[in-house]
């Protein structure tokens, strides 16, 4: 336990938060990741044969007519079926099996299994992560997941963990991060709701992951699923995963972070 403690300390040192940041951190702006999408880099027959089989257990009785209604059917089945634990930095398939068997998984992991299964069923969906500006060393981050909604002809926000949207207060129509975020901006009220019974997005979660003020957010881009489980599988016995990621980095294959909203730079004021 106290070995596993050291570990979990070192992969959340600042010097490694801040110099992920660094390396991987461009500014961008809205227009430019109006189109992004995780599909785009990966394709559905890229996704490992046991997201397809779990897929069909989840949709056994059919895929839901619109979008808004896939989104909560997928995200209450995973959160009915995957209790959480530690995070995992392992393939995509170990790590849904972890997940499943009740042993493992942090949001990061929920929002990246979400985006596998959503690419099966042909759902545009793109991944983003919070962290403040400036930095907060008692601040770990916090990972969504948006969705292209064809029947609102919008980008929808969904916390998978707790089956929560975000409104505007005069409409209940979701809101996308780029909408959340400039309302936030221009002071105007935001609430929240879960639709799901057993689980809610309480106060004090919300205004730590999305509603204080220094919280700044950033699109993931440029994953591919198949690239990060080749490196995993071959190296991961081998090399810690920072180790992993910075070869990945080195060989132009990694993922990047775009801040549409701030400059990046705040995050080291």
């Amino acid at each position: 336990m106290t070995i596993n403690k050291l570990i979990w300390a070192f992969k959340r040192h600042p010097f490694l938060y801040i110099t992920r940041f660094k390396l991987l951190s461009k500014n961008s702006n809205i227009d430019e990741i109006g189109t992004y999408n995780y599909n785009q880099v990966n394709k559905k027959e890229d996704i490992p044969k046991y997201f397809h089989e779990i897929n069909d257990v989840i949709f056994f009785d059919g895929i839901p007519e619109t979008d808004l209604e896939f989104i909560k059917k997928l995200s209450n089945w995973l959160v009915k079926n995957i209790k959480g634990g530690p995070g995992l930095s392992v393939p995509s398939e170990e790590a849904l099996k972890i997940m499943l068997a009740g042993k493992g998984g942090v949001c990061s992991d929920m929002a990246q299994i979400f985006n596998n299964f959503c690419v099966i069923n042909d759902k545009l969906v793109r991944e983003w992560g919070s962290t403040r500006a400036p930095f907060n060393k008692t601040y770990g981050g916090h990972s969504f997941n948006e969705v292209y909604c064809k029947e609102l002809n919008k980008w929808v926000l969904v916390d998978v963990s707790y089956c929560s949207m975000f409104y505007n207060n005069n409409n209940d129509i979701p809101l996308s991060v780029i909408e959340l975020y400039q309302l936030l901006h221009d002071n105007i009220p935001i609430t929240y709701k879960s639709f799901n019974d057993t689980i809610c997005l309480d106060e004090t979660t919300a205004n730590k992951n999305y509603l204080n003020p220094d919280t700044v957010p950033f699109l993931l881009c440029n994953y591919s699923n198949k690239i990060y489980d080749k490196f995993l599988k071959t190296l991961r016995p081998y090399l810690p995963v920072f180790v992993i990621h910075f070869i990945i980095f080195i060989l132009k294959k990694s993922y990047y972070y775009r801040f549409p909203l701030n400059n990046y730079k705040e995050i080291f004021s």
